[in-house]
């Protein structure tokens, strides 16, 4: 924390206002819901972005990251444009100078401008919502320095609107959600039509368990089209099937939608996904609440090869890491993110950390793909200012 502020001074000439931080996430289950109305259960993570910040009275954003190898961005307020984000090398600038575009679309008075220093524990394109992590650090920053009245929802929904409408990723509330509004020690149940919360305790430890975390370091990109192309093939097929969004096509009645939807059968695969991801929510839900944790891991697994086979987001390495973690005893693995790379989660035995890592290694080795970065994780709390 110290660091980051004494970076911003270096850059500045000027001590910061503040620092605030956010964390990145994990998904447990409920993957590709949220933009179809439905449910998930993330937590967030302890890494988190930090964002040191100081108001400025011109109208100027001006923002430095210490994890891209680049100088100051200076952008003009009034300029922002989504149809005119800031560009290759600063391509990373587009997130907080969404926020900020966000926020002025919205009509909150931060027309003066803001200096950012952001330093990121999160690693990029691992499928831990680095993104959500800057844009949710970043509007809780600015809200600050200009004393402005934002629940922790409604700070949540400016940065999605960034990721959405400036960036051009059309994720669903989820990240945002979760680096805003999660709790040390939970869970989080989200209805991401009604944005209702409700906080699970998740305690893998006193139940002697660990949820690994298998970074593949395959870089995803959510932003070339192939998550705007699932989202709209869902989208078609609720209108076809008549409901407003698939979170409202009932699991009992599935086996009757798919038939509808015999011609189109790359949209039954994603509505069977979608469906089915929902009702695995509700039963890891239930399991919890009854302190059946153990018995969620083939949950966790269903849910890969949902994602794998119907909603076809997977990668080799991806499979390789769900696969040799179920064979060196987890009891349950699956790809958590957007997909197309990232990370796989999986649910073991306290004891077994060692074990696990070292068979994903060797698969990861015989398949001649990269080291994997293997690290445990609990849930964590959401966004605060540390300074």
């Amino acid at each position: 924390m110290s660091e980051v502020a004494q970076r911003f001074e270096e850059l500045y000439g000027y001590a910061p206002g503040g620092v605030w931080a956010a964390p990145g996430r994990v998904n447990l289950i409920g993957e590709h819901t949220d933009y179809n109305d439905g449910f998930v259960l993330p937590f967030a993570l302890p890494q988190r972005t930090r964002v040191a910040a100081a108001r400025r009275t011109d109208g100027t954003l001006r923002v430095h990251s210490a994890d891209v190898p680049s100088g100051v961005v200076t952008l003009d307020l009034a300029a922002l444009d989504p149809a005119r984000p800031p560009q290759a090398a600063e391509s990373w600038a587009a997130y907080p100078a969404g926020v900020l575009w966000a926020m002025l679309d919205a009509a909150l008075p931060v027309g003066g401008g803001v200096d950012l220093h952001i330093r990121s524990e999160v690693p990029t394109g691992a499928g831990l919502s680095s993104s959500a992590a800057l844009e949710v650090a970043t509007a809780l920053a600015v809200s600050d320095l200009y004393g402005l009245p934002l629940s922790r929802p409604e700070l949540a929904a400016l940065a999605r609107r960034a990721e959405n409408a400036y960036v051009g990723v059309p994720c669903g509330a989820m990240d945002q959600m979760a680096a805003a509004c999660a709790r040390d020690g939970h869970l989080l149940h989200l209805d991401t039509r009604s944005l209702h919360q409700r906080h699970v305790p998740f305690d893998c430890a006193g139940a002697g368990l660990r949820l690994l975390v298998i970074d593949t370091r395959v870089r995803h990109a959510l932003a070339d089209g192939a998550y705007a192309q699932r989202r709209a093939s869902c989208h078609e097929a609720a209108r076809t099937l008549g409901v407003p969004a698939l979170r409202d096509l009932p699991y009992d009645e599935l086996e009757a939608a798919l038939a509808r939807l015999a011609g189109t059968p790359e949209q039954a695969r994603r509505v069977r996904h979608v469906v089915t991801e929902n009702e695995r929510v509700a039963r890891v839900g239930e399991l919890l609440r009854a302190g059946r944790l153990r018995e969620t891991g083939p949950l966790l697994t269903q849910g890969h090869a949902s994602l794998r086979d119907d909603y076809e987001v997977s990668c080799p390495e991806l499979d390789l890491a769900v696969a040799a973690a179920n064979a060196a005893g987890a009891h349950g693995a699956r790809m958590t993110g957007g997909g197309f790379g990232g990370s796989a989660l999986a649910l073991i035995e306290a004891d077994a950390q060692d074990e696990v890592a070292r068979a994903v290694h060797r698969a990861f080795a015989a398949a001649d793909h990269a080291p994997p970065r293997i690290t445990a994780a609990a849930p964590a709390a959401g966004a605060a200012r540390l300074l």
